[in-house]
């Protein structure tokens, strides 16, 4: 089905979310993406991406028929504009190294059409580095988690663990110190190639079988 996004502006008021949802319901419309937040106490702004949607005029007007709306507008999906993720999470000069390779890895690609984008955070601390692993299995479109530290174990593991029973994402650590690479699907000694093979692991213009190489060391 074609997917669509919009983006719905409503007095801040309680029932007003389940209002519009139940409409949707009624018209057979799926919701596979939505995100809300407060602008200010009388304003909330809801984001959603859904698909089912046969005549977009006739829901966007639909929607601006509720009392409590006061603006839509739709736009492409995040996937059509941002595209695949890719996560690296570690210690800052790792960290900045393998986004070196990734980015340069992903512009080459996203210069002939594919669309991937980088996220980057430094951390320190196993339970910092194990939480913020474990909340990679609740962001979309999530296609690779790099690990960039000079030691991880412990904690971060197990959530490596969690993330991969339950989610289709690639894992590529660097070559280090404690059982995350052996955790890992790829390990790989060099930053910035980390970073290369990451976006080649996920993008559909690279021609890479990330299975033919999975639990191997480079």
């Amino acid at each position: 089905m074609r997917e669509i996004a919009v983006n719905i502006k409503a007095s801040n008021k309680p029932g007003v979310l389940r209002d519009i949802t139940d409409m949707m319901a009624r018209c057979g419309i799926n919701i596979i993406y939505i995100h809300l937040f407060i602008e200010n106490k009388d304003l909330a702004s809801i984001y959603m991406e859904l698909e089912g949607v046969e005549n977009l005029e006739l829901f966007v007007d639909n929607v601006k028929n509720f009392h409590e709306v006061r603006e839509v507008e739709t736009y492409r999906s995040m996937g059509e504009i941002y595209g695949k993720r890719i996560i690296i999470i570690g210690g800052g000069a790792q960290v900045a190294m393998v986004a070196q390779g990734a980015i340069t890895e992903a512009d080459r690609h996203n210069i002939r059409g594919e669309r991937i984008s980088v996220d980057t955070i430094p951390l320190v601390g196993e339970k910092e580095l194990a939480e913020a692993v474990s909340a990679v299995g609740r962001l979309p479109r999530v296609g690779a988690l790099v690990l960039a530290g000079s030691l991880m174990g412990g904690k971060i593991s197990e959530a490596i663990q969690e993330i991969k029973a339950d989610h289709d994402v690639i894992i590529i650590s660097l070559n280090m110190p404690g059982n995350v690479p052996e955790k890992a699907d790829l390990v790989v000694t060099d930053p910035v190639q980390a970073g290369v093979m990451a976006v080649m692991a996920v993008a559909d213009t690279a021609i890479f079988d990330i299975n033919k190489v999975r639990g191997k060391r480079f």
